[in-house]
């Protein structure tokens, strides 16, 4: 585990993973490899409260004024799926960031058990140095002079679905979330002190959430569950389950991944952005 006592702005490089996680490989035959050209891509250090943690920015490499998207991690980190989400939007035209946001807690590109990386790493992270964490990117996003802030999406997957939702709550600067298979309900405690379905009524941006019907982790319960709360609050939120994809359908590197659905679902996303002004 990394020992996380560093100095206030603190220079950090080569932190972020070399290819995938350990807990996902073999990698499937499947996996997308989005090439840098025409892109400046790559490393970067984020300044935030007690330091610096890296993260993974990809953007044009000609023009200005990029709309931004937070990319948040699934449970494996800022490994080469997410830097290649990035890539992704970056062909689109955005500034793609991705904060690797346990890095205090350690690095679980380098474990192999899913279980421990949940235990040791992701269950010990507060949702309040996610939420400061991701402020602190929009901050660093801005003072490039190259984005524009205030055409700000966010998008996450799995652990990174369920801070959607929360940063959404969160920030009065986000223009719209999308988030992907992120759990919905749960026990609170003093770390995760909130679950989403509790905060449909505080959303300050409207999420997209993209939801499997085969997902085990996620039972369709509970996505109904936050659908109701959505329009109780009246809220522009709206949820779509794809009824025969499983958990991590977007995961192109996995074998839950389900190309059809995930085309499709990357549709979804491009228009909710463009439909709220992030583009």
């Amino acid at each position: 585990m990394r020992n996380m006592k560093f100095g206030r702005r603190e220079l950090i490089a080569g932190t972020l993973a070399a290819g995938f996680a350990l807990a996902v490989r073999p990698i499937a035959q499947a996996t997308i490899m989005t090439d840098a050209e025409d892109l400046v891509s790559g490393e970067v250090s984020i300044p935030v409260a007690d330091g610096a943690i890296p993260a993974y920015r990809a953007m044009p490499a000609t023009g200005e004024n990029f709309p931004v998207v937070l990319v948040v991690q699934e449970i494996f980190g800022v490994h080469e799926h997410i830097q290649d989400v990035c890539r992704r939007f970056a062909k689109l035209g955005y500034m793609a960031i991705a904060p690797e946001l346990f890095y205090r807690q350690g690095d679980v590109t380098q474990i192999s058990d899913t279980q421990q990386i949940i235990r040791e790493v992701v269950s010990q992270v507060p949702d309040a140095q996610v939420l400061s964490d991701l402020d602190a990117t929009v901050v660093w996003a801005s003072e490039t002079g190259q984005a524009d802030v205030e055409k700000l999406g966010i998008t996450g997957f799995c652990w990174g679905g369920r801070i959607v939702w929360l940063y959404a709550a969160h920030s009065a600067q986000l223009k719209a979330g999308v988030a992907w298979y992120g759990r919905l309900v749960g026990t609170p405690n003093p770390l995760q002190p909130t679950v989403p379905v509790q905060l449909a009524s505080y959303l300050k941006a409207p999420v997209l959430g993209l939801y499997g019907g085969m997902d085990d982790g996620i039972p369709v319960s509970t996505v109904e569950e936050m659908e109701g709360a959505i329009a109780t609050a009246q809220g522009a939120s709206q949820i779509i389950v794809y009824p025969d994809a499983p958990h991590g359908f977007h995961a192109d590197y996995r074998p839950s991944y389900r190309e059809e659905t995930a085309m499709e679902a990357w549709g979804k996303l491009q228009s909710w952005f463009q439909d709220y002004g992030i583009a």
